[in-house]
């Protein structure tokens, strides 16, 4: 049976040409071929090229949504632990050259999380990698930023600095966090820290969740969030209060006195994280006796550790509300009373431009859509 011969339509949609009696003509064949498949991997790769997104395996749901935002695929890595215990962290595909992000929250098991980023840094810094950035969602070891005075002994670490050095020493070269514990921690770094802000994202929630917005107060369930407080206050044209605590230890609240009128209005609690959940369920008990209508909380990292979960089911709150710096599923589940902001777009955008070298003060006073 003759050998069928191709058009040269069908030839130019060959993988491979037939044999040719021109061999000029075969040659320009394949390289249109091979130009064409790689012009395919270059239209992939257009929107976002030379950047690789990583997630360790404290938070994969916040990272993926991250790079479904940017468009592009979440780099391969693989994360194991030997028999003793030790991490084992493989990169599964070439960084070099590359700006990379790794995405790693301080959450669930803080110490092995800690490590694992560690770990990834400095593999990819050591894979030749252009520049390497953690974007760390929640900051593990925040509250430990100074010595407690009320420690007479004075022997208490800064374990929020030891951190700032091990990721320095590790590799880093950029830090993209949200709403530090103590923003003074970015002075503990020699290298440049963004600290993002879960403000936008709230403001935007209060207008679209609570219709009678207008009659609310904004309060911080402590002194120190007074900042915090006045900021949103100011923006949405109410007032603010404040609530004085004195604690005897660690997670023990001991008096609170509420500074600010909140009778008939709606108390909006806001602060940046609540972990055993004590201080915000004895402030909205406090709002309440002192007239709030309706009490709802606000927190950027909803830790909820220990008893927190039951303190939340038999409070008082409209609703408690937090972001997904931490993943929040399994609490959603326990807690019908918990809702989440997500917050993937202000990392995805803080990625875009810094991978691109533009501002992100812009994030600070606004949503990305």
């Amino acid at each position: 049976m003759p050998d069928k011969k191709c058009t040269e339509n069908e030839q130019n949609d060959c993988v491979m040409p037939v044999r040719s009696a021109n061999p000029i003509r075969a040659r320009s064949l394949i390289r249109d071929n091979l130009e064409k498949q790689a012009g395919c991997l270059n239209l992939i790769h257009s929107r976002m090229p030379n950047i690789k997104v990583f997630s360790g395996t404290s938070h994969p749901d916040l990272a993926q949504r991250i790079v479904d935002r940017l468009g592009i695929d979440l780099g391969k890595v693989v994360t194991k632990k030997f028999s003793n215990l030790e991490t084992c962290v493989e990169i599964g595909e070439s960084v070099r050259g590359e700006d990379v992000y790794i995405v790693q929250s301080g959450s669930g098991e803080i110490n092995d999380n800690l490590m694992e980023l560690l770990i990834m840094i400095n593999a990819c810094k050591i894979a030749s990698a252009s520049r390497v950035t953690a974007v760390i969602p929640c900051f593990p070891y925040a509250r430990q930023d100074k010595k407690d005075k009320a420690n007479a002994q004075s022997r208490a670490p800064i374990s929020a600095k030891l951190v700032a050095n091990m990721l320095s020493v590790a590799g880093a070269d950029h830090i993209i966090t949200m709403d530090l514990h103590a923003s003074q921690i970015q002075g503990f770094f020699d290298i440049p820290v963004d600290n993002l802000y879960a403000e936008p994202a709230v403001l935007k929630w209060i207008k679209e969740n609570i219709p009678e917005w207008k009659n609310s107060i904004i309060v911080s369930p402590d002194a120190g969030g007074a900042k915090r407080v006045t900021s949103i206050a100011d923006r949405l044209n109410v007032e603010f209060a404040l609530i004085h605590k004195e604690r005897k230890k660690a997670n023990e609240v001991a008096s609170m006195v509420l500074v600010g009128d909140v009778k008939d209005k709606i108390a909006i609690l806001v602060d940046d994280m609540a972990d055993t959940c004590g201080t915000i369920v004895h402030a909205a008990d406090r709002l309440v006796e002192a007239g709030a209508t309706k009490v709802y909380a606000i927190l950027t990292h909803g830790i909820f550790s220990g008893p927190a979960i039951s303190r939340i089911n038999n409070a008082c709150f409209e609703a408690v509300v937090v972001t997904n710096t931490i993943p929040q599923d399994g609490h959603m589940r326990d807690c019908p009373k918990i809702q989440c902001i997500d917050v993937s777009m202000m990392f995805a955008e803080a990625v875009r431009r810094t991978h691109n070298g533009e501002s992100v003060s812009y994030l600070f006073s606004n949503v990305p859509y």
